[in-house]
């Protein structure tokens, strides 16, 4: 049962020409059989005449050409075509002739170059053999030449409807696989950008005020640890990040909003008030939401620390039902620090917000200071 089972993968594995042969064998022996060989495609109507050698050869260069009509296209039509114009000069009308219809099509369908002289060659050679068979003394009038003349083009005509649609559906997967490429870039690179810059941000502050401490080994020792704890935390989030390049970690862990205390208490050290409340239950499956919101406040703090440094700041996050809402604000009594951005950070995290279908929103407040809010359906798709 399972050789069975196997035998559409083995067939596959088999050359394109071993594939192609069986059609050819398979017009040859209907060929052969006696009650099929009025039934013949042929142009002319000139009377047929009984099976014999010359027959054979006409079935050679009808039927064993379209093994190679993928594979070698031109080659495959100009053999079948000359078989065909044999057996029409020479009334061997047989099955064999509708290889002609079928190189056509998979000429139309698998030849690259060259096209129009194919076609040029090939109406030239039809327009001489229908004057040959006028001379033999064909019966047929204008209009059933050009009716044959027609349905081969229509042959061909199919052929390269079929290779326009097979291009254009190997141009489609190539613009989706290179919109793949430059979406999980995008999502590396912010990835990278939120993981980075947030935890050299809290370094640089760190080290800054660590260069004032130095007449109280105290606090310049716990400086010093909360700069290597940064450190540490950084090096954690670039692994997991990295998960995301390799496929046989299978899903990249993401950072739960639980962490977000961590991440308060990191900001803590390096030196910005913050005030951290979170309402609410988690959802059972928030998707990328929880991840989303958790950048947010990464995001936002590390901005807090260089445009805000030392300023009261509140971040509240809010669970309720399906969405999570996140809102970090400073009062803007702070300073700036030396740290400088590449301003690429909020608009980063609006395109996370709009993907899901969210709310985002940042700006200067009334009295001064800044605040970031965004709304977050839970439970959408990553």
């Amino acid at each position: 049962m399972n050789q069975l089972r196997r035998l559409p993968e083995l067939w596959r594995r088999l050359d394109v020409t071993v594939r192609d042969l069986p059609l050819g064998l398979l017009l040859a022996g209907f060929s052969l059989v006696p009650t099929f060989q009025d039934q013949a495609t042929q142009v002319g109507d000139l009377p047929s005449k009984p099976f014999g050698p010359m027959t054979v050869v006409v079935l050679v260069l009808l039927c064993l050409p379209l093994a190679g009509r993928r594979r070698w296209p031109a080659a495959s039509l100009a053999l079948v075509a000359l078989g065909f114009i044999v057996s029409m000069l020479g009334s061997y009308h047989i099955v064999a002739g509708t290889a002609l219809p079928i190189a056509l099509v998979s000429s139309g369908a698998h030849l690259e170059r060259y096209r129009r002289t194919a076609g040029a060659v090939l109406t030239a050679a039809y327009i001489a053999l229908a004057f040959a068979l006028v001379e033999l003394g064909s019966t047929e009038g204008l209009e059933d030449f050009v009716m044959f003349y027609l349905l081969a083009a229509a042959g061909w005509g199919v052929g390269a409807w079929l290779r326009a649609t097979r291009a254009a559906e190997v141009e489609r997967r190539r613009h989706i696989a290179e919109a793949t490429r430059t979406a999980e870039r995008t999502r590396i690179a912010r990835e990278l950008h939120d993981v980075v810059t947030h935890h050299v941000t809290a370094m640089i502050v760190q080290a800054e005020a660590a260069r004032y401490l130095t007449g109280t080994p105290d606090r310049l020792d716990q400086t010093l640890k909360a700069v290597g704890d940064t450190g540490r935390q950084a090096t954690t989030d670039l692994r997991h990040l990295l998960d995301l390049l390799n496929p046989d970690h299978g899903e990249p862990r993401t950072p739960p909003v639980g962490r977000l205390l961590t991440l308060v208490e990191q900001t803590r050290r390096a030196g910005q008030p913050v005030e951290f409340t979170e309402e609410g239950t988690p959802a059972e499956s928030t998707g990328s939401a929880d991840l989303v919101a958790y950048r947010i406040v990464q995001e936002s703090l590390t901005n807090a620390l260089k445009y805000a440094h030392g300023s009261r700041t509140s971040v509240q996050v809010s669970h309720r039902g399906r969405e999570i809402t996140v809102e970090v604000s400073t009062d803007g009594s702070g300073r700036r620090s030396e740290v400088r951005g590449g301003g690429r950070g909020l608009e980063g995290l609006r395109e996370r917000v709009d993907v899901l279908g969210g709310e985002f929103s940042a700006g200067d407040l009334t009295g001064g200071g800044f605040v970031v809010r965004a709304r977050i359906p839970a439970g959408s798709p990553s």
